[in-house]
């Protein structure tokens, strides 16, 4: 403990290098061997490191944290393996605060984009990842063919599936009317309210609605926004009430006019003016915008031509993703195997994206605010290479940052996919009939460091600072200052205790010295006759430390040495013959007996 805290401060004051110039090699390697160094923990002042954007730290804190800890072995709890660990971990943030450095080209503009205004920069997003959170209970859940997800204002999970209905060959004619409607409305409720960390039932409905559900969106006063393709109608539900809330279209009756939808696919509503966006659909080609109340606005798109997709074609715009920073549309063109993104005002048509890892089908689109665009593609066509997965995308570039797949089960249709502002990511497959929950692997290895019971404000203290200095990178003193102030507040109880230490061993060090010096004396100067044989100075000054026979100090020879003083009562003092004679003549103890106390034993630290 002492020896890390002398470690620490000479570390927090100095540069490594200035310590290895006032230490010598053989020192500073017993320091190095006594605090337990290792070969990969690199000192911070011995290279240039590269700049790495916050996501890179975050990571790097917590996995370094998590093996660090995980890697020592659990019963070995002696004083040395919690200090390397202290050590370790202030080391590592010293790194982390010497590599950290604002990048120059990697910068989020720090001005709000006005409504309708695209004012997106493009962040580092590289070390990107996510992975399925297989401990989430919510794929055993029994569900029908899982059509719509969505998560309502307080981020629970809402699931639409159709119950025991099933959408076969069998379903609609050829004119797209329902065959099946002997079957009545599905009997189950069809819309269920999960907890998303957990899976727990929270709320259900939808009982005895809806026939063949398909799309779902919430909006910002967690309404639900649903359609039905075999009814040809989209709904708007409120979450505890058990009538509609609006109808729009004609129930059973497929239409392409403004009044009837032919198997409309989802909704989006705009959070700003509360326009409402439908995409009809499957035997329709066109995007339909409504007034909050329901009134027809407009409509944009046609069907796809021979040979390659025009924009604003569609060949079954199947999901919609509202983006309302940009005062965007985005529609997932499902068997053009693409992303059409339009103006909310005018549906002008503003890009496209698309990629070959798509294949000839993409089913899904979710935007979340920040710039992330996630999406579900389809099973691949018999000798194609694509395999059906989740992307998560740039939404400036377009460019695929991270692909994803489950861990348990596999995809076999996902269907729709949703995610949260933590990039939390839901799927929902129609034919696996199952939903997966996504998380980002950074967000994982917190949750891991905690379990092992690492104490994550550690981590949390560390992002603060990383985030604050990408932010503002002129406020780098006063955090360097914050920083230190941290530091010496951790180590306050070892310079505390190495204070007392040090005034402790002072005088152990001064009488060891004093005695050494004395044995020294007497074995190297002898006599003729083999024995110790002292000058008249010498013999002064030891026997006034040793007394007789180094027993203690003979006052009498002490003051007799001084003219003026009487040695009556008092001993002579003998400077001839052996130190064995002197025991034997005044029985007092052996002189390997007069040794230094062992030092004291320094308390155990914990």
């Amino acid at each position: 403990v002492m020896m890390s805290s002398i470690y620490l401060i000479l570390q927090k004051e100095f540069s490594i290098d200035f310590i290895k110039t006032c230490l010598d090699g053989d020192f500073y390697s017993l320091l190095s061997k006594l605090l337990g160094e290792r070969e990969d923990v690199v000192h911070v002042h011995k290279h240039n490191p590269t700049e790495k954007a916050e996501s890179d730290f975050v990571a790097e804190i917590a996995n370094v944290v998590q093996k660090k800890d995980l890697s020592r072995q659990i019963t070995n709890h002696d004083e040395r393996d919690n200090t390397i660990l202290v050590r370790d971990r202030i080391h590592k943030f010293h790194r982390l605060e010497s590599t950290l450095r604002p990048p120059e080209n990697k910068h989020f503009s720090l001005r709000q984009p006005k409504h309708g205004e695209g004012s997106w920069e493009k962040g580092h997003t590289g070390d990107f990842h996510i992975e399925e959170a297989v401990e989430w209970p919510g794929l055993d859940l029994k569900l029908g063919q899982v059509s719509g997800l969505a998560l309502d204002p307080e981020n629970n999970l809402v699931i639409f599936h159709r119950g025991d209905h099933v959408w076969d060959e069998n379903s609609f004619d050829s004119k797209f009317v329902y065959q099946q409607r002997g079957l009545g409305p599905i009997e189950q409720n069809t819309i269920l309210v999960l907890n998303p960390s957990n899976a727990k039932l929270l709320h259900s409905m939808g009982r005895s609605l809806f026939y063949l559900p398909h799309g779902l969106s919430i909006d910002k006063n967690g309404n639900y926004w649903v359609t039905d393709v075999a009814l040809h109608q989209v709904f708007k539900l409120g979450a505890h009430d058990k009538e509609p809330l609006l109808i729009l279209g004609v129930a059973l009756q497929p239409g392409s006019d403004r009044n009837h939808f032919c198997q409309p696919t989802d909704v989006a509503v705009d959070p700003i003016t509360g326009s409402i966006y439908i995409s009809d659909g499957y035997c329709n080609s066109r995007v339909i915008q409504f007034t909050p109340k329901g009134l027809y606005v407009m409509q944009w798109g046609e069907e796809t031509s021979l040979g390659r997709a025009r924009p604003g074609q569609f060949h079954i715009p199947h999901s919609l993703a509202l983006i309302p920073d940009f005062s965007q549309l985005c529609v997932a063109d499902r068997e053009n195997g693409r992303i059409q993104c339009f103006k909310l005002e005018t549906g002008e048509f503003i890009r496209e994206i698309k990629h070959k890892s798509f294949g000839r089908e993409l089913f899904a689109v979710s935007y979340v605010p920040g710039g992330f665009l996630f999406a579900v593609n389809g099973m691949p066509y018999p000798g194609e290479a694509e395999p059906v997965q989740g992307f998560v995308m740039n939404f400036s570039t377009g460019e695929i940052i991270d692909t994803f797949i489950p861990l348990r089960k596999n995809f076999e249709m996902p269907h729709d996919v949703v995610a949260s502002e933590d990039k939390t990511v839901f799927v929902g497959d129609v034919h696996a009939r199952a939903v997966w929950k996504f998380a980002s692997l950074e967000k994982m290895e917190h949750r891991s460091v905690k379990k092992a019971g690492i104490e994550v404000q550690e981590i949390k203290e560390s992002e603060t600072i990383v985030e604050a200095r990408l932010k503002n990178p002129e406020s780098t003193d006063h955090l360097k200052k914050q920083e230190k102030q941290h530091l010496v507040q951790q180590a306050s109880t070892g310079v505390s205790f190495v204070l007392i230490t040090t005034l402790l061993i002072i005088p152990v060090v001064v009488l060891l010295a004093i005695l050494l010096f004395i044995r020294w004396r007497k074995t190297t100067v002898y006599g003729a006759d083999g024995e110790h044989k002292l000058d008249s100075s010498s013999g002064r000054i030891l026997g006034k430390l040793r007394g007789k026979g180094g027993g203690g100090l003979n006052l009498g020879n002490f003051f007799a040495s001084h003219k003026g003083y009487s040695r009556k009562g008092f001993d002579r003092l003998s400077t001839e013959g052996s130190d064995q004679e002197k025991d034997e003549d005044d029985g007092t103890d052996s002189e390997e007996e007069c040794s230094a106390p062992p030092p004291p034993s320094a308390p155990s630290s914990s």
